[in-house]
């Protein structure tokens, strides 16, 4: 069965109707509102994109600046592009995931994970949905986490189709010392035998990281698990996402439409942000700890 979700991605957010009652930059003075709907919830989805990350010195390798080298993501972030150079690819993602390795959770990824422990111990749940591959909601304790564009601490072998968690550092020799950020820096080679190889005895394929490139479908197992979560959501929290990636860019607006409270946390509006009931803005990592402060007291 095709997934709802994925057949709605084309909709007009501005054509969407407004069902619920909806504060456009609600400021602080909304909080003790937000908390309320926050304490009585069952299924609390939060959905995240690289707003939060940015926080904790993650680089999103888009728009003005964001380059590593003379690329951007999306350059770098193809099957074509693999096939072209994967040398050149994995050190792109070597550079990443050794970035990663530095970087530490923000007071946001905290209060998240803490809430949802919290949530569970009261027979209540809350699931994070991420558009973030940096793997810092579980480094933070979290445990329900979709990540909808894959991980960066995941490989799948181009061969058998082999999937599993590689923290390795680096994650292989020959890409030691490599993966300079700098615009000069030059390109290694690395021989095809020399990347990143299956483990499954009898393969020794070539591996790409886990993650979903631009032009590549989400994973079904994530698509189907995001639609498990959303059917059953009674409140949500956007976080940090531009609302223009889909397909996650239509999950908060449809929870709108279904009336469930949505509340946004962004550095600025977006264009979905009329459609919710909530906006605030400012730091992630100062609002969202606000909002989820005492909502399993009850």
């Amino acid at each position: 069965m095709q997934s709802l979700i994925c057949d709605r991605t084309t909709m007009d957010l501005q054509a969407l109707p407004i069902q619920v009652q909806r504060l456009r930059m609600a400021g602080l003075s909304e909080l003790p509102r937000l908390r309320g709907i926050l304490s009585k919830a069952k299924n609390i989805v939060v959905l995240t994109g690289a707003g939060i990350s940015a926080e904790s010195g993650i680089p999103t390798f888009r728009g003005a600046g964001g380059f590593w080298r003379t690329y951007q993501s999306q350059d770098l972030a193809t099957a074509g592009a693999f096939e072209r150079s994967p040398s050149l690819v994995w050190e792109f993602y070597h550079y990443r995931r050794e970035m990663v390795f530095t970087k530490t959770p923000n007071k946001a990824h905290y209060a998240i994970a803490e809430a949802e422990a919290n949530l569970a111990k009261a027979g209540r749940k809350l699931t994070i949905i991420t558009q973030n591959i940096d793997g810092l909601h579980q480094a933070a304790g979290s445990r329900n986490v979709v990540e909808l564009h894959g991980s960066l601490f995941k490989t799948q072998c181009t061969k058998c189709k082999d999937v599993r968690l590689n923290k390795d550092s680096p994650i292989c020799e020959a890409l030691r010392g490599k993966g300079a950020p700098e615009a000069g820096a030059t390109s290694c080679d690395i021989p095809h035998e020399e990347l990143p190889r299956c483990r499954n005895s009898e393969c020794g394929g070539l591996l790409r990281p886990y993650i979903v490139w631009f032009g590549e479908n989400l994973h079904d197992e994530d698509i189907n698990s995001a639609e498990e979560v959303m059917s059953e959501c009674d409140a949500c929290l956007v976080i940090g996402t531009s609302s223009v990636v889909y397909p996650a860019a239509m999950y908060a607006p449809m929870l709108a439409e279904r009336n469930v409270p949505v509340a946004e946390f962004n550095l600025e509006a977006t264009p979905a942000t009329h459609l919710f009931m909530f906006h605030f803005e400012g730091p992630s990592s100062e609002t969202v700890p606000e909002a989820l402060r005492g909502i399993c007291d009850n």
